[in-house]
């Protein structure tokens, strides 16, 4: 009897022990479960706020909070033409918290750089490819040349005679003039600036003759009548400037564009990319966020990871001998 007495009483002060194990384990069960994501998403931005790249990682972040129900936190990290913050993220856990919206630089980033602290195509899991834009090419509104059929003439005439301006030793523009340069077979002395601004002070100035510019920097001076745009730099016309050439209609084989993509560190699982790649192209497929890409003078993609990644590596190769050729390193 005794006995029995002891065991009821043991088990009795074990029971709200054994309970709250099981309720623990019961809430780390849910817990592993809850969906992401479960607290606020960091996404990096390798350039300084204000920039093309900045505005659109704020419009898809705003808009794709709202649909989480978690903030997504935009963190500038420039230096380095994104290596700083590409290094930053590839020290991330690769739980989908911590992102980085990138422009195609990244792509020729190893042809540039002597070193950098990253394997470009190890240390990253593709995403999305988001949105691209064309480079323009324009000339004062008061310039001889009215087609690039006349710049083509006059570099040929009188080789060295012309230059134009970049934004800096590596930037999608520069890159943009060398393809000009190569497959035209002519030479325009490349002027390099510290950004798309200056360049274009310099033009309205008349130091050089031309350059080549993101949409966002040129299409205020187009509108307002000061420069003129001799074309755009994708193989076909923009449907922001439909009366401007492509390039290809002289240059056949011409195509250049600058491109925005998410990436999340390496190991990401195939199921979290598959998911942060479709909430951010229906992100992308909104109005509000169209919107803000027409003043950019950009066209949403959205991609599944597997063509971005394609994408990445399209990219580096076609740069590569253009690069070499050129002897271009990172300033």
């Amino acid at each position: 009897m005794r006995l029995r007495f002891l065991r009821r009483s043991l088990l009795g002060r074990r029971l709200p022990a054994i309970a709250a194990t099981v309720a623990m384990f019961a809430s780390g069960a849910v817990s592993a479960q809850a969906p992401f994501p479960a607290r606020p998403v960091h996404v990096f931005v390798p350039y300084s706020p204000g920039g093309g790249v900045d505005i659109l990682a704020r419009t898809l972040g705003d808009a794709v909070s709202r649909k989480w129900g978690q903030s997504v936190v935009v963190e500038n990290r420039p230096g380095a033409g994104g290596v700083v913050a590409s290094q930053a993220l590839a020290a991330s856990a690769p739980d989908g918290y911590t992102l980085i919206v990138v422009a195609s630089g990244h792509a020729t980033n190893p042809l540039l750089y002597a070193k950098i602290p990253y394997d470009t195509f190890k240390a990253f899991t593709p995403i999305s490819l988001l949105a691209s834009s064309p480079n323009i090419l324009p000339v004062r509104a008061d310039s001889p040349f009215r087609t690039l059929g006349d710049v083509i003439a006059q570099a040929r005439a009188k080789p060295g005679s012309l230059s134009f301006g970049h934004a800096g030793n590596g930037t999608s523009t520069h890159l943009a003039g060398e393809l000009l340069k190569s497959l035209a077979r002519i030479d325009i002395e490349a002027i390099s600036y510290k950004g798309g601004a200056p360049a274009i002070n310099d033009l309205l100035g008349g130091q050089i003759q031309m350059s080549f510019n993101n949409a966002p920097e040129a299409l205020g001076q187009l509108e307002a009548g000061t420069l003129r745009a001799l074309a755009v730099t994708t193989a076909s016309r923009s449907p922001f400037l439909p009366d401007v050439p492509a390039m290809a209609e002289t240059v056949p084989g011409y195509d250049t564009e600058v491109w925005w993509g998410l990436l999340g560190p390496a190991g990401m699982s195939s199921e979290l990319a598959a998911k942060l790649s479709r909430d951010f192209v229906t992100a992308l497929n909104t109005a509000e966020v169209n919107e803000r890409l027409a003043k950019l003078g950009a066209s949403p993609i959205g991609s599944s990871p597997e063509a971005f990644d394609a994408r990445i590596h399209a990219e580096y190769e076609k740069w590569a001998p253009i690069i070499k050729a050129a002897g271009i390193k990172a300033e």
